[in-house]
């Protein structure tokens, strides 16, 4: 068997959920099966380059995205199945489908019509986006989604959609590569940052997106214990309207207590695992969340999760057992402040049992979340269709 896996992410470009699946599944699936890696961005090896045309270097950002997926499935004439991840790449994959006469795989890592927001920075492009996902989705010969919840969104806005096609695969995460980590004393992003190492910590690690309820965090942070320190890994803003959103919110912050430190850059792996080994609660306050792999990355570095409750997040964060679980009322944004400053509070107030969750969780991302297991889970999907 031989897949074309397509993704706009790989690394070393890798900003976000998808990404980082793409690299762990592909990781472990050349174990079991041959696998040609089909990615955008700047030339590396290893992978086969789809890059946008030229004279669309100006155009929308969806129509520079077709162009890159026709060269995608121009170069997948080898695979005896294609496996695409996003809208980025859907096209990509529904036209190599028809090409080829192979089975199309869709990973739903999230739903178009789910993220209006996204207008804010396609514009029109939003309305291209969300076609070429429905278009792929309802032509897929297998729809894997990452969470139950996940698979429930996926029927219900593309109702279309026979439900036997649809599998549920959820994300993983290397406990190997997460794990508790203490401070290396010469290269310190704590110490650099000037964290005092007597007063906990709150860890936030995301993109500045509408998605992720960046916001919410910062307006909830007002309320938290005067001793509490926030540490706030935000980065890559969709558009420069919530940048600038974000940043006065964090100015205005930080105008109003002290300990509020915020890493706009995308920092490295050994960098962020300090950063959660070290905090007393992991904050993801998302209003949207097909499953959150950053949950799983504080899990696994023993720390607890104050989260929201959408889409699959309950079923990464056990609630009262390795985190505890806030309601999200899009209606009513002020009580999910107050109650996420709460439920924060009651942990750092609690160390003792701060630290069961934290134990709690990484038991729970080794024995339930390993990308071994969804590989083979992976690969099952494969043999059906293909068979």
């Amino acid at each position: 068997m031989r897949v074309a896996m397509m993704t706009r992410e790989y690394p070393p470009e890798v900003y976000g959920g998808a990404g980082v699946h793409v690299t762990e599944l592909v990781a472990q699936l050349r174990r079991l099966c041959e696998v040609d890696v089909h990615c955008m961005g700047a030339p590396r090896p290893g992978v086969i380059l789809a890059q946008p045309d030229p004279a669309l270097a100006d155009a929308n950002a969806a129509l520079s995205t077709l162009s890159a997926d026709l060269v995608m499935a121009n170069s997948a004439a080898q695979a005896s199945v294609v496996h695409s991840h996003t809208w980025y790449t859907g096209m990509a994959g529904h036209l190599a489908s028809m090409l080829y006469g192979v089975p199309h795989v869709v990973t739903a890592h999230s739903l178009e019509p789910l993220r209006p927001w996204k207008a804010e920075q396609l514009g029109g492009g939003y309305r291209i986006s969300s076609w070429v996902e429905r278009t792929a989705v309802e032509a897929a010969d297998a729809v894997v989604a990452v969470s139950s919840g996940m698979r429930e969104d996926v029927l219900r806005v593309y109702p279309a959609l026979d439900p036997n096609r649809v599998h549920v695969v959820k994300n993983g995460i290397d406990t190997e590569a997460w794990y508790p980590a203490q401070p290396d004393p010469s290269d310190s992003v704590l110490a650099s940052l000037g964290v005092d190492p007597t007063r906990p910590v709150v860890a936030f690690v995301g993109r500045i997106t509408r998605q992720k309820g960046v916001a919410h965090l910062v307006a909830a942070a007002h309320q938290f214990a005067p001793d509490t320190q926030l540490v706030l890994c935000a980065g890559a803003p969709d558009t420069p309207e919530i940048a600038a959103e974000v940043s006065s919110a964090v100015e205005r912050l930080a105008a109003a207590r002290t300990g509020v430190f915020w890493v706009r850059e995308m920092l490295p792996i050994n960098k962020i695992r300090e950063i959660l080994s070290a905090a007393a609660v992991f904050v993801c306050p998302s209003v949207y969340e097909p499953l959150g792999i950053v949950n799983l990355e504080a899990m696994a570095c023993s720390t607890a999760v104050v989260a929201s409750d959408v889409g699959g997040i309950p079923e990464v964060v056990n609630d009262g057992e390795t985190g505890s679980l806030v309601h999200y009322d899009a209606n009513d944004p002020r009580a999910f402040e107050a109650d996420l400053a709460s439920a924060v509070n009651a942990l750092v107030a609690d160390p003792d049992k701060a630290a069961r969750y934290g134990a709690a969780g990484r038991r729970r991302c080794i024995d339930e979340f390993s990308w071994a297991h969804i590989a083979e889970q992976t690969l099952e999907i494969y043999r059906k269709i293909t068979s």
